[in-house]
């Protein structure tokens, strides 16, 4: 299947999506697409936060075309000191898929990965990964006394790990 190539995404203004987007997740029109932005009623409006490797197709949702948010979640991994810094920047204008502001505490400790759960202002609900476990459990859960939620017991993980 290869690495993630792009998500379709229901908004229903493509240029204030991409605003927010580039405001808030650091993401950028990739330029080589931009003819189905341009060309096409409807295109998509590409854009990315790492030079167009894995993009995000924003497409217009109006009269006659009905907005479907995405019912299963986007994953992006960054590395380390990405995900530390993110996290030192909540709260902040970034929700939960609750609605209610994301906060530093609201990272899931998935035994292999960290990762938070955050939501864009259309529902669309995207998931951030760091697999530098021990890395995050040192420099940011107990370097800044976060407390992380789990879905699941530790026991569990550790049973599978035995194996």
């Amino acid at each position: 299947m290869g690495r993630l190539d792009h998500v379709h995404i229901r908004v229903p203004d493509r240029a204030e999506a991409a605003r927010w987007y580039a405001e808030h997740l650091g993401f950028e029109p990739v330029q080589r697409f931009d003819f189905w932005a341009e060309g096409f009623p409807g295109g998509p409006l590409q854009i990315s936060a790492d030079g167009g490797e894995t993009s995000l197709a924003l497409f217009e949702a109006g009269e006659g075309h009905p907005m479907l948010p995405q019912k299963t979640g986007v994953a992006f991994s960054v590395d380390a000191e990405a995900f530390v810094r993110f996290a030192l920047g909540l709260p902040g204008e970034l929700c939960a898929p609750s609605g209610q502001p994301l906060e530093r505490d609201d990272i899931v400790d998935f035994d292999l990965c960290w990762a938070y759960n955050l939501a864009d202002p259309w529902g669309n609900v995207y998931e951030l990964n760091c697999y530098a476990y021990e890395r995050i459990a040192q420099d940011l859960i107990e370097a800044h006394a976060v407390q992380p939620t789990r879905y699941w017991p530790r026991e569990l993980y550790a049973g599978y790990r035995s194996r």
